[in-house]
């Protein structure tokens, strides 16, 4: 280490506390309270970011008769939904969620969307450039009244409002009835989406997902009154809790998956299924396979007649969502939590195997455990995963990626692409199924943070889980992107660029850098916890969240939402400079040693490296003994009067003054400069000449008053070797090549690629790599 700089003892020594001067324009606003950025306390929501004593919501209860159509892709049903006007404001009238429209030929999505001609351009391309005239988009029938009396409507592309005769007034419900139909589009399309069908053309069938499949009570809320932004896409939903009893009619041969329990099984099962359904309900190690592939092989060959109804119940759900298809394989396992029981189960097509029967039911069970470890009991009676070549989540089911090779091999990049997709979307219904934020609004309430959560169930899965999100060196590259191409992650959803990065994977690493590294694992923890018990089944909104945090762990955080959620700013700390001061002993000895060395570091200079060897002739020429002389000199040898001085000086001391003087320590000043912007803990490893390490952490606020340069004095009794920022990559930084003392360089990698030698008969100038005869 260079730089050794001696301290006098009176500079150490010298009580009270020397205060930093504080640059005005370098002492921003990076530690200022969130105050007047967040909503103010109210009876319905607590400064200490819980529900008020005056909190409430709607709900909405659904009754529904739907048939699926297998001939001609399609679906007809009927609904009864009685609201709840749980408020306190009269409403003069009502908003549902009309999604299918989205798929519509006049549809907004499309002419929303830029796009530009390029030189290539693929058949999906062209077709989201010229859209679709296809038959899509629900067609509403009738709305009526509990009388038969006609409701006036209003269709807005994906919304639809009823005006109601007269206000619904606070405590009153309504109940009206509304028939329709839509057409099922094939999701393999350019279309795309969750909902729809898969063809499989060997045998002839079809797959059906049916989520978005009805018109949806909108939220109406006391932070924001009707929730009724335009679905185009990817805005997710904002859902009222209710009950549902759905009667779902399908072909005779088909399997039916559905949000909530079976209430006829006896009709819809075989004897057989049956008898393996209820040994499903206490196999607690591995699933019962209910319908097999073999039985589901002989289904798909032959095209059944006549029609089931199955008929599904589910209790306080935000959704409804099933799956149909005569090529099901069907397997359960129980699950025990909180002392009852849930069924864990997986639907999927022999295409999916074998690695959904080795997998997938297993998976959810695992799901269920680890995510009611860290915030309350799934308290639901079922959790279904259904192969289907993607990933969305509703209550109690979700559709899943993770399909092998025609032959049944896959790579490990498949295997886990599956095992992640399945514990995502089934932890979704904790966010937001059960803690239900509005997604429309902010994608990262249920995305960032069920992607945090699935990030620790994927370790607790697997010792060394390629997690592709989580870690805080992963999101350095989205926060190195260019500042154009960044936006806070409270933006609004439709106008995110990079979406991936900042609604799932930039606060699912805030998170775990909170736990990790702010927090510690026990106060986050709790605290977590504390969020999502205090919201289960209500609506929560960010504020809820940054209060919650604070108020369960007593770590002030607005500095953290500040900068990761309402901010661009990368992490860049760089380590500036480090001098190594130990204290002046004074002693005599030392002391000329110390100026001794200072001498011979001097710089040199071509004559007085030559005198170093050579005699003046002057001083021979005079006196002989001359040479003997020169020599012989010293002028840093010690003499009484130094060792006089030095007693003087001890003696004056007191036993703490000579304790310190004669400590040893060596300390090194650091100077830290903050690149990026974003404000973080300052985490050192200090290793030492012998061999040994050390961790020193340094809490964020050391930037309180200079936000972009700050200095720290650690005393230590080795010698430091190497000083490294951020050891363990817990930050986020950015640049890592900053963060060493003395300095490493990192390289860079680029790419080596193969090259192409011309054509016979063309000439690109010499081959570099090829050798010389």
């Amino acid at each position: 280490m260079k730089n050794i700089r001696y301290l006098f003892l009176s500079i150490i020594l010298l009580p009270g506390t020397i205060l930093a001067q504080v640059d005005e324009q370098r002492h921003g606003n990076r530690f200022e309270q969130l105050g007047p950025m967040l909503r103010s306390p109210n009876v319905y929501r607590t400064a200490s970011g819980a529900p008020g004593h005056q909190y409430w919501q709607q709900k909405a209860d659904y009754e529904i008769e739907v048939e699926l159509n297998d001939d001609n892709q399609s679906i007809r049903g009927k609904e009864k939904v009685t609201y709840y006007n749980q408020s306190p404001d009269p409403l003069d009238y009502l908003w549902l969620q009309l999604d299918q429209n989205q798929r519509d030929s006049d549809s907004e999505t499309p002419k929303i969307s830029s796009n530009r001609i390029q030189p290539k351009m693929s058949l999906g391309q062209l077709q989201d450039i010229i859209w679709h005239d296809m038959d899509l988009g629900l067609k509403i029938y009738s709305v009526l009244d509990d009388q038969g009396n006609e409701i006036p409507s209003t269709v807005n592309h994906t919304m639809m409002r009823l005006d109601l005769a007269r206000p619904l007034m606070p405590g009153e419900s309504f109940t009206f009835h509304i028939e329709w139909s839509f057409n099922i589009h094939d999701r393999m399309s350019f279309i795309g989406g969750r909902p729809g069908y898969e063809y499989f053309e060997a045998d002839g069938n079809y797959l059906y997902t049916m989520s978005e499949w009805f018109p949806r009570m909108a939220v109406y809320s006391d932070f924001e009154g009707w929730q009724n932004k335009q679905f185009v896409g990817r805005g997710e939903f904002a859902l009222v809790f209710g009950d549902y009893e759905v009667a779902i009619t399908v072909p005779a041969d088909h399997m039916v998956g559905a949000t909530g329990v079976l209430q006829n099984p006896e009709e819809v099962l075989s004897s057989k299924e049956m008898e393996r359904w209820n040994q499903a309900k206490s196999s607690y190690d591995e699933p019962v396979v209910i319908r097999t592939q073999g039985e589901a092989e002989k289904l798909e060959k032959g095209k059944a007649t006549t029609k089931k109804t199955w008929v599904y119940h589910a209790d306080n759900v935000r959704d409804f969502a099933w799956t149909s298809s005569r090529k099901f394989i069907w397997d359960a396992m129980a699950v025990k939590l909180g002392g009852k029981d849930v069924m864990a189960m997986s639907y999927y097509a022999k295409e999916a195997n074998p690695l959904w029967e080795q997998y997938s039911t297993r998976v959810v069970a695992h799901t269920l455990k680890s995510y009611s470890s860290r915030t309350f009991d799934y308290p639901y009676p079922v959790a279904i995963s259904v192969e289907a070549t993607n990933g969305m989540e509703y209550p109690m089911i979700c559709f899943n990626y993770g399909r092998p090779d025609s032959d049944g091999t896959y790579t490990a990049a498949i295997k886990y692409g599956m095992i992640s997709v399945i514990i995502h979307e089934v932890g979704h219904n904790f966010f937001p199924m059960i803690v239900n934020s509005d997604e429309r609004q902010w994608t990262w309430m249920d995305e960032g943070l069920n992607t945090f959560m699935q990030f620790l169930a994927e370790q607790e899965w697997e010792r060394n889980y390629p997690s592709r999100r989580g870690p805080a060196h992963k999101i350095a590259p989205y926060m190195s992107s260019e500042k154009h191409l960044l936006e806070p992650i409270m933006t609004n959803s439709e106008n995110i660029i990079q979406f991936g990065p900042n609604a799932y994977a930039k606060p699912a690493t805030a998170l775990n850098i909170l736990r990790e590294t702010v927090m510690g694992r026990e106060l986050f923890d709790h605290a977590f916890k504390t969020y999502a018990q205090r919201w289960m089944f209500k609506h929560p909104t960010p504020d809820d969240l940054f209060r919650t945090l604070e108020d369960a762990s007593a770590v002030d955080l607005d500095w953290f939402w500040r900068g990761w959620f309402y901010g661009t700013d990368p992490v860049d700390m760089a380590i500036q400079d480090v001098k190594w001061y130990k204290i002046d002993s004074k002693k005599p000895v030392e002391v000329k040693a110390d100026q001794r060395e200072a001498y011979e570091r001097e710089e040199s200079y071509i004559s007085k490296t030559r005198n170093a060897t050579a005699i003046p002739e002057t001083f021979v020429e005079k006196d002989p003994k001359a040479a003997d002389f020169y020599n012989s000199y010293d002028r840093f040898a010690v003499g009484p009067e130094d060792e006089k001085a030095y007693n003087d000086f001890i003696n004056s001391l007191s036993s703490d003054e000579r304790a310190m003087l004669e400590s040893g320590l060596n300390f090194y000043e650091i100077s830290f400069e903050n690149v990026g912007g974003l404000v973080m803990p300052i985490i050192l490893e200090f290793q030492y000449e012998d061999g040994s390490s050390e961790i020193e952490r340094i809490p964020a606020q050391i930037w309180r008053l200079d936000e972009y340069e700050v200095s720290k004095v650690f005393a230590k009794e080795k010698v430091v070797t190497q000083i490294i920022l951020d050891p363990y990559r817990e930050t986020a930084d950015i640049d890592e090549g900053n963060n060493y003392w003395p300095r490493q360089f990192q390289p860079s990698r680029f790419e080596m690629f193969k090259q192409q030698l011309p054509a016979r008969g063309t000439s690109t100038g010499p081959n570099p790599m090829k050798k010389k005869r």
